[in-house]
């Protein structure tokens, strides 16, 4: 935690314990800081910070009170959405939190990622548009340039796709939460990557869905795991990452791929094909989107970890009477995705800056995995997978250490670390490890603390 949230949740806590009442005066931000060992500007954002809570109020030209009107208890949440938010708990961190070191973090440095002249395109986009074009909500397919642009991607990939069944949405998540709608209804199961995608998992616990965990090998998912569970819970779909997986950085083999979908037609189950790193992947490498022409396999992709994470273009394809489905969903639920946003995806790619940025981008992840090897042997931290064409690293720690005292001692020397129990969907205990970023894993201030923490045991 950083010094500034130590702070809030101090005087928080004071506030709601009834020791600090409804409108008492709090110290000076001068001697605040003295009383908490900051800076000024540290304390100033904490009070801001509380203002915007509504535990404090600020009268101009004479400090902070504590808010008279206290804010109402917050309802009850329902058991599924309580368990849900739990597993968004990273993704929080990441979001929220500023840390010096961010070894957990799922994308690469801004540093890693290009200026794209975005400006340009905007005022392309103003030249050649009329009013009613520029204020409208915009195809709710997605701009269909954009989308013929990915179909021609996707048949470097071998899959043979039309543009009209490919679906624009607000990037991956968005596009797994509309698969995940369309096939799930209460009650049913799912099986997932264990370990896997975290956020996937509070979305299917927010659907209401069992979620099940498939184990997760260097090559794949493990094919009898997969069969055993899929023989005794019957599920509606099975959630997969192949390529570059998120968290361990493995790939399946085309030899697990093919077996894969002869258990998903056994067994009846969709599979929804997750590749998010496809940009920086040979394009030859194996898909079951690509062996399955898209019959039983949904195949989701998305520019936000590769371009920009602010820029949410992603999409799904998938056969004519599902895309179509999809369609609607989307369209029931958020309208329509921004065209402005696609037409500038659109420019960067057309213009040949996006392929200028993945060539640069490949080669920083290339060095970055090499350094990253050998820091990690350094240390003593094993690594089951070693560093693939992704931005990740399985990172196994020694028997019985604790995971979250370890990311908390972590936090207070401003290194942000992922620890392994949040992508396993199973509340059972799991073999320590965390998820390392490539790009922060040779970090000194990582290396040392590292080296330090496991010295003590």
């Amino acid at each position: 935690m950083t010094r500034v949230n130590h702070i809030v949740e101090r005087i928080a806590g004071l506030i709601e314990s009834g020791l600090l009442k409804p409108g008492e005066r709090l110290l000076s931000v001068r001697a605040g800081a003295l009383e908490h060992g900051v800076s000024k500007n540290t304390m100033a954002e904490a009070y801001d910070r509380l203002v915007a809570l509504g535990r404090l109020e600020a009268r101009q030209g004479s400090g902070y009170y504590v808010a008279r009107v206290r804010r109402p208890s917050p309802e009850r949440r329902p058991a599924h959405v309580a368990e849900a938010v739990d597993f968004v708990s990273l993704l929080r961190e990441q979001l929220v939190q500023s840390y010096a070191v961010r070894v957990g973090d799922g994308r690469p440095p801004p540093s890693w990622m290009e200026r794209f002249e975005v400006g340009s395109h905007l005022r392309h986009m103003a030249s050649s548009r009329g009013a009613a074009a520029e204020h409208g909500y915009g195809n709710p397919w997605g701009f269909l340039p954009l989308r013929e642009r990915l179909a021609l991607t996707l048949a470097e990939r071998s899959i043979k796709v039309a543009p009209e069944q490919i679906l624009l949405t607000q990037g991956a998540n968005h596009a797994l939460d509309l698969v995940a709608r369309q096939l799930l209804e209460p009650g049913d199961t799912a099986l997932v990557d264990s370990p896997g995608y975290y956020p996937l998992f509070g979305k299917l616990t927010l659907a209401k869905a069992a979620v099940v965990g498939v184990r997760r090998l260097a090559d794949g998912p493990d094919l009898d795991d997969l069969a055993a569970k899929a023989a005794a819970h019957k599920p509606k779909v099975f959630f997969t990452q192949s390529l570059a997986h998120n968290p361990t950085g493995g790939s399946i083999t085309p030899a697990t791929a093919y077996r894969l979908l002869q258990i998903a037609e056994q067994h009846g189950f969709t599979v929804v094909e997750d590749d998010p790193f496809a940009d920086i992947l040979p394009a030859s490498s194996p898909r079951l989107a690509a062996l399955d022409q898209l019959e039983r396999v949904i195949y989701v992709g998305t520019f936000s970890k590769t371009l920009s994470a602010s820029l949410r273009v992603g999409y799904v394809a998938a056969k004519p009477a599902l895309i179509t489905t999809l369609c609607d969903l989307k369209m029931l639920t958020v309208v329509s995705t921004s065209d402005y946003v696609e037409r500038i995806v659109y420019g960067v790619v057309a213009t040949g800056q996006y392929l200028r940025h993945l060539r640069k981008l490949k080669a920083r992840l290339q060095a970055a995995a090499d350094e990253a090897e050998s820091a990690l042997a350094q240390i003593g931290i094993r690594v089951p997978t070693p560093p693939g064409d992704g931005y990740y690293i399985w990172g196994e720690l020694p028997s019985g250490t604790d995971e979250l005292a370890l990311a908390r001692e972590a936090a207070e020397r401003g290194i942000f670390i992922a620890p392994g129990s949040v992508f396993v969907p199973e509340k059972a205990p799991s073999s320590p490890a965390m998820r390392i970023n490539v790009a922060y894993a040779a970090d000194p201030r990582f290396v040392a603390f590292m080296r330090e923490y496991l010295e003590r045991g």
